[in-house]
């Protein structure tokens, strides 16, 4: 649901920021004769993308942060001179933070906690009324001030900076998630109908990959790791 919860980011950002939600007071777009906001988007995976796509098309400044070059060439190719791309060095994301109105965290590690990217002395650099939505809550956050709020109460402050981190973000539009996660999946349980389990995995690369646990062993590395547990390689 990594599609959904990256367009929703953007869309609840530009949200936060209105001055009546305690915002800056921004347009994400901006009008003629008055700058668009600026969205920093920290992470190019699958989450970034689709902030990005969501964010390019309301006409907002956006940069995508990332630490694999060849992922910032991808992202380069696929938008042109829509987003700019920077490597994602401590540097770059202290002053990505300090300026921009809205901080997407889209940092997503496959079955281990989020990296913590973003300190609190960052977030006492960006202007009030700013805000940050944390799509990897759900995996801990990747910003040292996040913990995870619920769709009836979204939001909370901290040093003027109002923080988004619903945990399962894509609950909120049910009906489109649902209909997405079906169209993930479908292929997926129908050759574990039609092949059993261990069959299914030997046969397809991509569903073997998503195995955490078979016969009482942990089989993925970062679960793993994260747990503390020993690993046992398929």
């Amino acid at each position: 649901m990594s599609e959904v919860a990256g367009r929703m980011s953007i869309q609840v950002g530009a949200h936060y920021l209105e001055k009546e939600q305690g915002g800056r007071g921004v347009l994400l777009g901006g009008v003629p004769g008055v700058a668009p906001a600026r969205v920093a988007i920290l992470g190019g995976g699958v989450a970034g993308i689709n902030a990005a796509q969501m964010a390019v098309g309301m006409r907002a400044d956006v940069t995508v942060y990332d630490i694999n070059n060849a992922r910032l060439a991808e992202l380069d190719m696929f938008f042109g001179s829509q987003i700019k791309t920077v490597y994602a060095s401590r540097l770059a994301i202290a002053a990505a933070v300090r300026d921009a109105h809205l901080l997407i965290g889209a940092v997503l590690v496959p079955g281990a906690a989020a990296p913590k990217l973003v300190t609190r002395d960052m977030i006492k650099t960006m202007k009030r009324g700013s805000v940050l939505v944390d799509i990897a809550i759900d995996q801990g956050g990747c910003f040292e001030t996040s913990h995870a709020t619920t769709h009836d109460d979204p939001v909370f402050e901290v040093d003027g900076v109002i923080h988004y981190c619903v945990a399962n973000m894509p609950g909120a539009v049910a009906r489109t998630s649902a209909f997405a996660l079906n169209n993930a999946t479908l292929p997926f349980a129908l050759k574990l109908a039609n092949l059993g389990a261990e069959k299914a995995m030997s046969a397809n690369r991509h569903l073997a990959a998503g195995l955490n646990i078979s016969g009482g062993n942990v089989r993925h590395r970062a679960v793993a790791e994260a747990l503390g547990l020993p690993l046992k390689e398929k």
